[in-house]
């Protein structure tokens, strides 16, 4: 593959640095992610363009806002019952992580909003509902 400016490894070494830095004073604005120089691909957390496989990724910071694609319920392991989540964000990229409230009451299609960057034992992003639904038939 022709890359356009020096080796992979030298474009790969500087692109993925700060990706989880704070963006301000607010560290629940601090969700970053990447976007391809090549053809334009945002994504979370990668090395190559799962795209055109390059490797010139341009980090940029989302917005923080989304909508709950699944959400998927796991007992195991722990005292109370937890969300898994895929998330996608405003710029198009998708992202696993957790929705605040019970449960049961996260379905897909509620629109979220980043509250902080990561939970801090598992390292995954905490999402909250922007709108309580009106879900009267549940």
């Amino acid at each position: 593959m022709y890359h356009h400016s020096g080796s992979v490894a030298q474009q790969a070494a500087g692109t993925t640095t700060g990706l989880l830095e704070p963006h301000g004073a607010n560290s629940a604005e601090a969700m970053a992610f990447q976007r391809c120089t090549w053809c334009g691909t945002t994504m979370y957390h990668r090395l190559l363009c799962p795209v055109c496989q390059g490797s010139d990724l341009r980090t940029e910071h989302s917005v923080g806002v989304g909508t709950v694609r699944h959400s998927t319920t796991l007992h195991r392991n722990m005292p109370a019952a937890r969300n898994v989540s895929l998330i996608e964000m405003a710029e198009g990229f998708v992202v696993r992580g957790r929705v605040m409230g019970p449960p049961i009451g996260i379905h897909s299609g509620d629109r979220v909003r980043l509250s902080t960057a990561e939970d801090p034992v598992r390292g995954e992003p905490v999402f909250q509902l922007v709108d309580e639904p009106y879900r009267a038939w549940t």
